[in-house]
């Protein structure tokens, strides 16, 4: 039986929770968690150290499918990840609050 990865809505992460945002450059500058940690999937491996510690890491990307992978990663290398199932466009859609690095209203890309 395949390893079942944890996974929550983005309308269940806790307002206080440590979030990676696995999402690449061009999609985190338009809309982004305020306080999560940006670090692209394909560079998780070679930046650990900048991972958030953190009793339980919520991980985030567009739609969910990058950030299954990283969350199952991760748990398979020591830590304790959630995926977050609907990713940055669930938190979008749940009206959740984002910011942007455009100068502009922040969105999901």
């Amino acid at each position: 039986m395949p390893f079942q990865v944890p996974t929550v809505s983005a309308s269940e992460v806790p307002e206080d929770a440590a979030v990676l945002d696995v999402r690449e450059e061009d999609e985190w500058v338009y809309g982004h968690i305020d306080g999560a940690t940006h670090i692209p999937m394909g560079e998780v491996p070679a930046r650990l150290d900048e991972v958030p510690e953190a009793d339980l890491l919520y991980i985030a990307c567009r739609s969910g499918g990058r950030s299954a992978r990283v969350a199952a990663w991760l748990n398979a290398n020591g830590f304790d990840a959630v995926n977050v199932g609907d990713g940055m466009g669930g938190w979008e859609a749940a009206g959740r609050p984002m910011v942007s690095e455009t100068g502009r209203p922040p969105f999901v890309r």
